[in-house]
C-alpha cells in the first residue's frame, strides 16, 4: 500500500539533510520533483488507472530524481554524459534500503526500480513487465512535461548549471548539425550530440518526440509550450532564426498529428 503523505514527508526530510538547499539549481529540482509527482498523478488519473496505481505513479514522481541532489551537491552541474542520476538514484534507494523510508511495502519495488532507472534513457528498453512499462511511460512523460515549465520559468544558468552561463550564450549560439537532423527526423536528441549552448535548448524541445500519451500532447498544446520555448530568446544569427522557425513548424505539426490520431480512435 502506498502512503503518499508519508512519502512526501520523507522527501522533505531527505532534502533538508543537504546544506546547499538555497542553491538555485537545488531548489529548482525540489520544485521540479513536486511538479512531476503531481503530473504523474494527473496522467495516471486521466488514463483511468486504479487508485493504487495513481498513488504509485505519484510516488515514482517523488523518487525519480533523487539522485540529482547528490549530482548538484558534488558536481555542481547536471550532466547526463558524466553522471547517470537515475542509476545513482536506484542505488541510493535499493542498495542502502532508503526505499523503505518512503514505502514499507516491497511489492512495488521492481516497478519503482524499472521506472526510475529508465526515466532518463533515450528509449525505454524492450522486455519490461507490463506494469513497469506503464509506469515508465508515465514518469517519462511527466518529467518531460515539467521540463518544459522549468525551462520557461527558471534562469538558463539554473537549468543548465556548468553548461550555460546566461541567455546571451544561447542567443548567439548555432544549432549543431546532428541536433538539427534529429529534429528533422522526429527524434529525441542524443545528449552526446550536444555541442553548442542552443543544442541543450533544442534537446528539451525535442522531448515531444518521445511522449507516450495523447493526454501529454494535449498538455503541450494547451500550454503552448513549443512556441513559448522557441520565442524565449532573440536569436542573433539569421540561419539560426530560420532553423528555429522550421523547428517550430515541425514540432507543432507533430503534436497536432498525435492529438488528431488519438481523437479519431
Amino acid at each position: 500500500m502506498v502512503d503518499i503523505l508519508k512519502a512526501k514527508k520523507t522527501f522533505q526530510e531527505f532534502i533538508e539533510k543537504y546544506n546547499n538547499s538555497e542553491d538555485a539549481s537545488f531548489k529548482l529540482k525540489v520544485v521540479h520533483t513536486h511538479h512531476v509527482a503531481s503530473l504523474s498523478r494527473e496522467l495516471a488519473s486521466k488514463l483511468n488507472l486504479s487508485e493504487e496505481d495513481i498513488l504509485l505513479a505519484e510516488l515514482i514522481g517523488i523518487l525519480h530524481d533523487i539522485g540529482r541532489f547528490e549530482e548538484i551537491t558534488f558536481l555542481k552541474q547536471f550532466d547526463n554524459t558524466k553522471f547517470n542520476h537515475a542509476e545513482y538514484g536506484v542505488k541510493m534507494l535499493f542498495d542502502g534500503g532508503l526505499i523503505r523510508e518512503f514505502i514499507k511495502d516491497d511489492s512495488y519495488d521492481q516497478i519503482i526500480r524499472d521506472s526510475i532507472i529508465n526515466h532518463n534513457k533515450l528509449f525505454i528498453p524492450t522486455g519490461l513487465p507490463p506494469s513497469s512499462l506503464l509506469h515508465s511511460k508515465i514518469i517519462r512523460d511527466a518529467d518531460k512535461l515539467d521540463n518544459f515549465r522549468v525551462k520557461l520559468e527558471e534562469k538558463v544558468e539554473s537549468s543548465f548549471p556548468g553548461k550555460i552561463n546566461n541567455i546571451h550564450d544561447i542567443e548567439v549560439s548555432s544549432i549543431s548539425e546532428e541536433v538539427f537532423l534529429s529534429v528533422l527526423n522526429n527524434k529525441c536528441v542524443n545528449v552526446f550530440d550536444r555541442k553548442n549552448a542552443l543544442d541543450y535548448w533544442i534537446c528539451v524541445i525535442a522531448f515531444v518526440f518521445d511522449l507516450n500519451f495523447c493526454e501529454s500532447y494535449e498538455i503541450v498544446k494547451s500550454s503552448n509550450y513549443i512556441n513559448l520555448l522557441i520565442d524565449k530568446f532573440n536569436y542573433k544569427n539569421d540561419l539560426t532564426c530560420d532553423r528555429m522557425e522550421y523547428i517550430r513548424k515541425i514540432v507543432n505539426n507533430y503534436v497536432d498529428k498525435k492529438i488528431k490520431v488519438k481523437r479519431k480512435q
